[in-house]
């Protein structure tokens, strides 16, 4: 500022018109420069919006071709982003979830083994320093909506006390969607909280609709000289409960009518609404102005359970495999990343990334010194690599080891082993629908009038109608029919090996043909599984069955011992 109170004084002593008129030019463009650098000095990190869906397919959207389900308000921001087409998660929610949230391999947790169940006396370990604890460091307000499912047998498990600084939504694995109740292991009790209360008044309202509104009230409330992290973790497209496993508005299912399938309409007409959330909080961040500030990244915690897997309707078309299996469709995940500070947008990257990678990646982006992360994460920071473009330090990929059901299951570059499998094959194969693939059918008026669509018309990142069809061609996996299938692949027998970026549908089996690679890639598995801790899963309490605590899924653990533990062998 020195600078500029000299020119103010050399030009107050000018006595001609025209030495003040260019005195005050110069002064202006001074100050013009000086304000810049001040305000670039004090403008907040990035804001971060991570929305999780639950258990959606690969061939759920139609930024990967298929035009059934419309997904319009994704597709927007996935077109005007990044769409990632080599992005693994792991094949289950409570996996999926710890990785995210510690950047670590689930068996560097204890985590690897199926899921976290409501009456288990565990959680994620309190050891590990979660995301939102990292962003917490650099001055981040950290906010979650929905599902947890990382632990709640006592208070210290849940998100208040792991970094989040609120919480509405739900801490199990799944309820439903409008009575906000959970059935597990034959008990049944409520699920939803606003922080630690049981949130009673919101019985009857559509959980989408509550995780969508109080995004976009966090959003409105938000100070915005403070970064925000919004995590949006969606209970669709989980399946609910056995009275009613797919939830969905009628309304909403009587628009979808040519979808012939009554549980895939359901299916259907459930993402439709988790997408409709999304349009409405882009909306809220732009007309806050502070999209032009904000990173968006979109995924699944695994793949989709598809025709009928878990009473449920999604399709990971044409991959292989369903959720909770090591294939491809049970572990390669839909999800873009979208900001307007990517430098190469608009394109479909196949460089490898991990959900794990998220924990190092946002922390980067969000101006954190990546080398004073602790040096035993798994994750690895890809935001300067998706940026560019150029290729990740990311060449390999462990998708689990889980030895209490014998399957494991690793990627190096195109090369992927898979040990063991789970169901005794029953759902080893290739499951549909395979959806509209018509490019006629699939409605770029949609995207474009949606109200992602039209943010990004305003903010001119949406691509030309051109270029997003060629977006979807390149976002769409093609196999064929599977006849040219040969060597087949037992699991149960012997590992397999697959090229998965020839075939991606994981139809040859190469193990007999390349054993110097099959025994490379069975090698590196044994040094995983060297550093694996047990599983940490444990029995159910019966101290947490919800009949103990007026119904309610409760923090067990932090409570006296119930007078009277009634028969576990009751059926409700």
């Amino acid at each position: 500022m020195r600078r500029e109170f000299q020119l103010i004084e050399q030009y107050r002593g000018m006595s001609s018109s025209s030495g003040r008129y260019f005195g005050a030019i110069l002064i202006g463009v001074h100050l013009v420069l000086f304000f810049k650098v001040v305000h670039a000095a004090a403008s907040p990190r990035p804001n971060i919006v991570f929305i999780l869906a639950d258990d959606l397919g690969w061939n759920d959207v139609g930024f990967h071709g298929s035009a059934q389900i419309p997904t319009p308000n994704l597709d927007a921001l996935a077109y005007a982003g990044i769409i990632l087409n080599r992005y693994y998660v792991n094949p289950i929610c409570t996996p999926s979830r710890s990785a995210l949230m510690t950047g670590k391999y689930p068996i560097h947790t204890g985590m690897q083994h199926t899921v976290l169940y409501a009456m288990e006396p565990r959680g994620l370990p309190l050891a590990e320093k979660l995301l939102p604890q990292y962003l917490k460091d650099l001055g981040y307000s950290n906010q979650m909506v929905g599902k947890w499912h990382l632990g709640h047998y006592q208070l210290r498990y849940t998100p208040l006390q792991r970094g989040f600084d609120s919480h509405t939504g739900f801490w199990t694995g799944h309820h439903h969607m409008n009575d906000h109740t959970a059935v597990e292991h034959g008990h049944w009790g409520l699920d939803m909280r606003r922080d630690y209360d049981v949130a009673y008044d919101l019985h009857g309202k559509y959980t989408t609709h509550v995780i969508g509104s109080e995004a976009i009230n966090i959003v409105h409330d938000h100070n915005t000289s403070v970064p925000l992290f919004l995590y949006v973790a969606h209970a669709a497209v989980h399946s609910a409960n056995p009275y009613d496993f797919l939830p969905a508005p009628d309304a909403t299912v009587e628009e979808l009518n040519h979808i012939e399938n009554y549980r895939r309409r359901k299916f259907a007409a459930m993402m439709v609404e988790l997408d409709r959330t999304v349009g409405s909080l882009v909306e809220a961040l732009h007309a806050r102005g502070m999209l032009e500030n904000t990173i968006i990244v979109f995924s699944s915690d695994n793949g989709g359970p598809a025709d009928g897997f878990n009473d449920n309707a999604a399709s990971n078309w044409p991959l292989r495999g369903v959720k909770n299996t090591l294939w491809e469709g049970g572990v390669r995940a839909a999800g873009f990343i979208w900001s307007p500070m990517l430098q190469n947008v608009s394109r479909v990257s196949h460089q490898m990334v991990q959900v794990s990678d998220w924990l190092p990646t946002l922390y980067e982006a969000a101006g954190g010194n990546v080398s004073s992360l602790p040096t035993d994460l798994d994750g690895i920071s890809v935001w300067h690599e998706l940026s560019s473009g150029t290729p990740t330090r990311r060449i390999e990929i462990l998708h689990n080891i889980d030895d209490i059901w014998g399957s494991s299951a690793l990627t190096v570059g195109n090369w992927k082993l898979v040990k063991g499998s789970h169901y005794n094959r029953t759902w080893d194969g290739w499951y549909g629908p395979a959806g509209i693939r018509d490019e006629k059918a699939y409605s770029l008026d949609a995207v474009s009038g949606s109200p992602a669509g039209q943010v990004m018309e305003d903010l001119k990142m949406l691509p030309s109608r051109d270029r997003i069809t060629q977006l979807r061609r390149e976002g769409t996996v093609s196999c064929g029919a599977g006849a040219h299938m040969a060597n087949e692949c037992n699991p149960l027998e012997s590992a397999c090996l697959f090229d998965v970026e020839s075939d991606p549908c994981e139809y040859n089996n190469f193990a007999s043909e390349h054993v110097h690679i099959l025994q490379s890639l069975l090698a590196r598995l044994a040094d995983y599984n060297s550093t694996a801790v047990p599983p940490a899963n444990l029995e159910d309490d019966p101290r947490g069955a919800p009949q103990h605590w007026n119904y309610t899924w409760h923090n067990f653990g932090d409570e006296p011992e119930p007078e009277v533990l009634l028969n576990e062998s009751q059926d409700w």
